[in-house]
């Protein structure tokens, strides 16, 4: 099964760009009713997302929906009733009992992608993540940031990925989706931090330009060093018996199956 790598945020209230975020190349594209919409524009910018949602056209399409805490949450849970969503983004996820409210007033069969961005859902990840309707994690860091008033990113947040990741893996979710990287300007930035991520064991980025695209799906493809060291290993297997070395040292049953996993997520 491939992957789902890149998220595309478009502001649902630029009905312009959503052709070209379509057409970018990104995954997955987000109809943004939150950050990115000023209030003035809530209620057109729903009106447009939810008939680009209905039309269905180009990349698979998300929703992310106002907070339960804003006037603006019930309207657009009514909309996406309207338009037949199948996922929404649930910005300040922060229990499996908020994600079933909201699933009591669309539908059952709505997924949600929750974007874990406050204290309160970090520490409720174990909650969040075990509900039915959850398939994967998404990971809000500047928002978590101002929650808990810490500068930086990579440091100051290590607790909160790690937990991202170790909660998904244990309830059998797919790979987390990393938060934004915010200088739009920066290809290598952007790659150096799908680079971070994916080390940590995220499998995706929340992109807000296309051209973001392209260095995070480079990002989270494994660098050439690690694909030959993983034909070397499969190679040794192959073709040695009982004990097996490689580069000096021993591969057993789970470093085969990590080299296969890096073979087979670059084929």
């Amino acid at each position: 099964m491939k992957i789902e790598r890149t998220f595309l945020f478009v502001p649902a209230d630029r009905p312009e760009r959503f052709g070209k975020a379509a057409g970018s190349g990104a995954d997955v594209v987000i109809l943004d009713l939150e950050d990115a919409v000023p209030p003035e524009h809530k209620d057109s910018a729903r009106e447009q997302a939810a008939s680009f949602l209905a039309e269905g056209k180009g990349a698979r399409l998300i929703m992310r929906i106002n907070g339960s805490d804003t006037p603006w949450h019930q309207d657009d849970l009514a909309a996406v009733r309207a338009a037949g969503a199948g996922e929404i983004m649930l910005p300040k996820t922060s229990s499996a009992r908020q994600i079933e409210t909201v699933l009591d007033t669309i539908s059952e069969s709505v997924e949600i992608l929750p974007l874990v961005e406050t204290a309160e859902g970090v520490v409720n990840l174990a909650d969040i993540a075990s509900h039915p309707r959850i398939r994967r994690l998404a990971f809000g860091s500047i928002d978590l940031q101002m929650d808990i008033a810490i500068p930086g990113d990579r440091e100051a947040l290590l607790f909160a990925r790690a937990q991202m990741v170790l909660h998904s893996k244990a309830r059998g979710l797919l790979p987390p989706i990393d938060g934004v990287t915010t200088d739009m300007g920066d290809d290598e930035a952007v790659l150096a931090d799908c680079r971070y991520a994916r080390k940590l064991g995220f499998g995706g980025k929340l992109c807000i330009h296309p051209r973001q695209i392209s260095p995070a799906l480079q990002g989270f493809e494994p660098g050439q060093e690690e694909v030959e060291w993983a034909r070397e290993v499969t190679a040794a297997v192959s073709a040695g018996q009982g004990a097996v070395s490689v580069r000096g040292k021993m591969v057993d049953a789970p470093v085969v199956e990590y080299a296969r996993r890096i073979l087979a997520s670059c084929s």
